[in-house]
């Protein structure tokens, strides 16, 4: 008993020792270091727009989009205080112009997507060139290209903001600089980029690019496409009818880090239970929707935003045909060949769960 006594404190001291010298002994911290499966600190989590649209209607009245630079509402998980994340590697708002308004030039190395919820007759100007927004476009800023916004609509327009915020702040990279001109100057047509790369077009001496140069993917497009994939195809079991968007310079995913894909699910649908490592953000376009996320059920109207964290096991059930915007931080996963996912069916996990 002594003798062991004994070795206890000699480790005591002896780990001591090692913290004044700035050492570690890994055994002592390995499974944390390296753990068996992936646990994220992030939770499952619907955000019901019906209750924030007046918050961010209450923000429209105290500050200006000038004042704010951007008028945001940020999307905190409740399993990541005050980290401005919606799941462990993601960060995403729900931002508001006010007809009139521009929200200044700036840019930053941070990648971002704005995927428009509300109203009609906005803009978002990137690299020279403005488009405008309606309701389930997907618009891209590339990292550090010079973006601003503004409204010519009679009433609010709202979109959310999906960044790689984290990662960027993780690896010490964070640049950001604000123009010289409330807004940049428009030298390109609406629609240029998309004439000049999308349509299965290329320029003749086109070359890949790391971020779409197509910043606008139109949602009457994209529901037209996935209306007639439904009447062409059986559903994916895990995902339902799922377009991904792409850049058409080099085939791979629209932003570098950031994966976006629409879905649709036919009414009365179930997919079978799914989990992966890249966190994800739903939105709810159109339908109802019916999800079931780890222990957490939730039902889904549209404009509604749910968090997916990581490695969690999830599925759906179309109570409505169903239209939702998935984005996820896959494409890092896959360019560091960690991205894994689990389409099995998982023991107490299923639809008689409801």
């Amino acid at each position: 008993m002594a003798s062991h006594a004994s070795l206890e404190t000699r480790r005591t001291t002896y780990y001591d020792a090692l913290e004044a010298e700035n050492l570690g002994p890994l055994w002592l911290k390995l499974s944390g270091l390296v753990p068996a499966e992936p646990s994220p600190k992030a939770r499952p989590f619907k955000w019901s727009f019906d209750e924030i649209r007046p918050r961010l209607l209450e923000a429209g009245d105290l500050i200006t989009a000038e004042e704010a630079e951007r008028r945001v509402l940020v999307l905190n998980n409740p399993g990541l205080p005050g980290a401005s994340r919606i799941t462990d590697t993601l960060y995403a708002g729900l931002q508001l112009i006010m007809p009139g308004e521009i929200a200044p030039a700036h840019r930053h190395t941070q990648s971002a997507l704005r995927f428009v919820i509300e109203g009609t007759n906005a803009f978002t100007s990137v690299a020279g060139e403005r488009t405008s927004m309606h309701p389930g476009d997907f618009i891209i800023t590339p990292a550090w290209e010079w973006h601003d916004h503004g409204s010519e609509a009679d009433g609010p327009v709202i979109w959310m903001d999906g960044l790689d915020v984290p990662l960027v702040s993780y690896l010490g990279v964070g640049f950001r600089e604000e123009h010289n001109s409330k807004a940049q100057i428009v030298s390109r047509p609406d629609g240029f980029a998309a004439a000049k790369y999308g349509s299965g077009l290329l320029p003749l001496e086109s070359r890949s690019r790391p971020t779409s140069p197509i910043f606008n993917y139109p949602y009457a497009r994209t529901r037209e496409a996935l209306h007639i994939l439904a009447q062409g195809e059986d559903p994916d079991p895990h995902h339902g009818h799922v377009l991904r968007f792409v850049n058409p310079t080099n085939g791979d995913w629209a932003i570098p880090t950031i994966a976006a894909s629409m879905r649709l699910l036919p009414r009365g649908i179930a997919t079978a239970p799914y989990r992966s490592t890249d966190g994800a953000v739903l939105v709810l376009v159109e339908g109802r929707l019916r999800a079931r996320v780890g222990d957490a059920s939730f039902i889904l109207s549209a404009k509604d935003v749910l968090a997916l964290p990581l490695w969690t096991p999830y599925h759906f059930e179309a109570i409505e045909e169903s239209v939702f915007f998935v984005f996820s931080d896959r494409p890092v996963h896959e360019k560091l060949g960690l991205w894994r996912e689990y389409k099995d069916a998982l023991p107490g996990f299923g639809t008689e769960s409801w």
